[in-house]
C-alpha cells in the first residue's frame, strides 16, 4: 500500500497521547483499583471554570446551527484580553491545528522548518503530513533549547522555527535575553513560533513574555490553548497572535466552522473567570514544590520546570516502571526518546500522594 502515499506519509507514526483512565481500567479488568488517577496529559486538575461549563452547557441548545466561521466574539475577547487588534488572533482546533496550518500556509515542500529535539512530536508530524524539510536540533545539557544551534540550522530555505517555551517534554524555558538574541540573529523572512502553551504557569523572572516580544520582532508568532491552565482539552481549542496579513493568509487556508459553538462559548466564559486561573496557578505552585521534594526524597533527578509538570529520570528503562504504575492506578507518560524518563502531571494533592506512593512501591 506504500504505492498509494508520500515517503514523508511513510514516515508518520501516530500520535500517541497519554492512556486514558478507562483504557486501564478494561486492561486491568477486576484486578482495577477503585480509584484511577491520570497524571499524562498536563491537564488542569480542578477542571474548566464552572463559567465556561455553564456557558457551554447552555449553547447546546443551538447545536443544529453552524458556528460562526471566524468566532469573532472569541476573538474580539482574545484581543481584549491580550491587548491585541482582532485582525491579528486566528483560533483553531486546539493549537495542533493551527501548527499544521502555519505548516501548510507557509511552507512549500522545497522549503525547510527547524525545531528541538525532544519537543511537542506536532511539529514534526505536521512536517511529514505536508512533505516538508525539517531539522531537528538537539537540546543542550541542560534540557534546553539550544538556541546558537537553532540559529545555525536556519538556512536560506527555512520558512519557520519552532521554540516551545516552556518546553514539552522537559518543563524548560529559554530566558527573555536569549530569545531576544535569537529573534535578533533570524532572518526577517523566516517566521518564528514561539508555542506557549504553559505560558500561563511561568513564574520564572527571566521567563520572556513572546505577545512583548513581537511588539519589536514582527516575525514572531505566539501560539497558546485553553488545553492547560484553562482546563478545556476536551474541547479542542487554541490560539495564534500574528501580523494581520500573515492572519488573513492563515484564514484562506483553515476549514470554514473550525471551532465549534461550544468551544466558542466556553472560551469566552473561560477568559472571564480570571479567579479560576489564579486558584490553578497556586495549585500549581504548591504542588511543584511538594512533588519535587518527593521525587528527589526517592533519589530520583527531576529536570526544573516552569510548566505543570516533571520530566524525571528513574536511571533505568522507564517503561517497566509506566507499565507497573498502571497496576497501581496511576497513569503517568513514558517517553521512547528519553527512555530512562518519566514526564509526571501534577495533580491535586491526593493524587499526587498516590504517585509518590505508588513510585515508592514500584522502585522498591
Amino acid at each position: 500500500m506504500t504505492n498509494w502515499v508520500t515517503p514523508s506519509i511513510e514516515r508518520i507514526r501516530p500520535y500517541q497521547p497519554g492512556t486514558p483512565i478507562e483504557e486501564v481500567a478494561r486492561r486491568l479488568g477486576s484486578a482495577a483499583p477503585p480509584e484511577i488517577i491520570k497524571l499524562a496529559s498536563n491537564e488542569n486538575p480542578l477542571g474548566p471554570s464552572p463559567l465556561a461549563l455553564a456557558a457551554a452547557q447552555a449553547e447546546l441548545a443551538r447545536v443544529a446551527r453552524y458556528p460562526e466561521s471566524e468566532a469573532p466574539l472569541l476573538r474580539q475577547a482574545l484581543a481584549q484580553h491580550l491587548d491585541v487588534p482582532v485582525e491579528e488572533v486566528v483560533v483553531g482546533n486546539g493549537s495542533n491545528e493551527l501548527l499544521e496550518l502555519l505548516v501548510r500556509t507557509f511552507c512549500a515542500p522545497d522549503q525547510h522548518v527547524v525545531f528541538a529535539e525532544p519537543s511537542f512530536v506536532v511539529y514534526r508530524l505536521a512536517c511529514l503530513a505536508q512533505g516538508v524539510d525539517f531539522s531537528e536540533v538537539a537540546l543542550d545539557a541542560g534540557y534546553r533549547h539550544d538556541l546558537p544551534a537553532m540559529a545555525r540550522a536556519v538556512g536560506p530555505r527555512t520558512r519557520l522555527v519552532f521554540i516551545a517555551n516552556p518546553n514539552n517534554p522537559t518543563g524548560t524555558h529559554v530566558s527573555r535575553s536569549e530569545l531576544s538574541a535569537f529573534l535578533d540573529s533570524v532572518p526577517p523572512n523566516v517566521l518564528v513560533v514561539l508555542d506557549e502553551a504553559y505560558a500561563e504557569y511561568a513564574d520564572a523572572k527571566d521567563y520572556p513574555d513572546g505577545l512583548e516580544l513581537r511588539r519589536r520582532h514582527p516575525h514572531a508568532i505566539v501560539l497558546r490553548t485553553f488545553s492547560k491552565i484553562y482546563g478545556l482539552a476536551g474541547l479542542r481549542l487554541g490560539y495564534a497572535v500574528m501580523p494581520r496579513e500573515l492572519a488573513g493568509y492563515v484564514h484562506r487556508v483553515r476549514a470554514p466552522f473550525n471551532v465549534s459553538s461550544i468551544a466558542q462559548a466556553a472560551g469566552v466564559a473561560a477568559l472571564r473567570d480570571r479567579e479560576h486561573v489564579e486558584r490553578t496557578r497556586a495549585l500549581n505552585l504548591s504542588e511543584k514544590a511538594f512533588v519535587q521534594a518527593g521525587l528527589e526524597r526517592l533519589g530520583l533527578d527531576v529536570v526544573p520546570s516552569q510548566a505543570n509538570f516533571f520530566l524525571v529520570d528513574l536511571k533505568r528503562p522507564a517503561g517497566a516502571v509506566y507499565e507497573a504504575l498502571l497496576t497501581h492506578g496511576v497513569i503517568v507518560r513514558a517517553l521512547p526518546p528519553l527512555p530512562s524518563m518519566l514526564r509526571i502531571t501534577l495533580g491535586t494533592r491526593h493524587e499526587n500522594e498516590r504517585c509518590l506512593s505508588a513510585l515508592e512501591t514500584v522502585l522498591g
